[in-house]
């Protein structure tokens, strides 16, 4: 199903003061980055220009800006493939300056959280993923209800508290 959400990088470009975002899967659509990963191909990370991308690039200038962009993971432990993977290649979301965290599912079990994962701007207005059952994202749903707002806020700080620095967890 199409979204008629305003892209990614609109949102980011008019947010001013912090980017929250919220994983809830153990795993999401494979990609050829992924699946080169599997493989047993690995970033030469002293070479920036082979893995520097885009979304970056993005994340670089939004930070710049002074913007706050944080980002949480709630995985389940054992870790799956997929998370070994987000896992080494969060070096590249780190270098262009995203806060990383990352919660043990077990951990938890007493935050109410939202069954989606989202990204939170300002505070204010919420873009909400929906994914297939393969991780194949299928819409994403723009909202500033209040309610909805200040769950996912909270959800998002209890994570962020209890959760482990990237470069501190290991997989």
């Amino acid at each position: 199903m199409p979204s008629n959400a305003p892209g990614f990088a609109e949102l980011l470009g008019r947010c001013r003061r912090s980017a929250l975002h919220l994983e809830l899967r153990d795993s999401y659509a494979a990609t050829d980055r992924y699946e080169a990963w599997r493989r047993g191909e690995r970033i030469d990370w002293a070479d920036r220009s082979s893995w520097w991308h885009p979304y970056d690039q993005l994340i670089a200038d939004t930070v710049a800006r002074g913007v706050t962009v944080r980002r949480a993971r709630i995985v389940s432990e054992p870790v799956s493939e997929y998370i070994r993977w987000e896992h080494y290649v969060t070096h590249a979301n780190v270098t262009a300056g995203e806060q990383v965290r990352w919660l043990p599912r077990r951990l938890a079990t007493g935050i109410p959280l939202p069954g989606n994962d989202f990204w939170l701007f300002d505070g204010e207005l919420l873009r909400v993923h929906h994914f297939s059952g393969d991780g194949v994202v299928v819409e994403d749903e723009i909202t500033t209800d209040a309610e909805t707002v200040k769950l996912c806020a909270a959800a998002f700080e209890a994570v962020w508290e209890r959760a482990t620095p990237h470069h501190l967890y290991t997989v």
